[in-house]
Parts: C-alpha cells; sequence; structure tokens
C-alpha cells in the first residue's frame, strides 16, 4: 500500500464531502428557517454515517449547528 497515496485520496474525498455536506446543509436550514419549519433560536442536531465498502468500517459521527 502507498501511504502517500491513500493521504492524498483521504483529503481529496473528504474535502469533497465536506463542501458539498455544507453546501446542503446551509440550502436546508436557510429553506426550514424562511418556511418556519425552524427556529433560528435553537441549535440542530447533525449525524453523518460513515461508511467504506470492502473495510466494513460504518461509523456514525455527530454534532451540534450552531444558528445564532
Amino acid at each position: 500500500m502507498n501511504e502517500e497515496a491513500l493521504n492524498m485520496s483521504l483529503r481529496k474525498f473528504l474535502k469533497t464531502v465536506g463542501v458539498t455536506a455544507q453546501r446542503e446543509i446551509e440550502t436546508a436550514v436557510r429553506e426550514a428557517v424562511r418556511s418556519g419549519r425552524i427556529s433560528a433560536d435553537k441549535p440542530l442536531q447533525a449525524s453523518v454515517l460513515l461508511t467504506v465498502d470492502g473495510v466494513g468500517l460504518q461509523a456514525r459521527i455527530g454534532g451540534e449547528i450552531l444558528l445564532k
């Protein structure tokens, strides 16, 4: 296994995930606040299920998104 290739590939994947996730979350939150479905005063609980086929990885990563 080439450690450098793995590292670069992981960084590229995670950058894509991060940018895409941020865009999707921002769009959904703006629309939910605009439509009154959520209050901008309350934090949102978020989670991501990371799966990597072939190695049997499933990891849930959770956190809080503050709107104010």
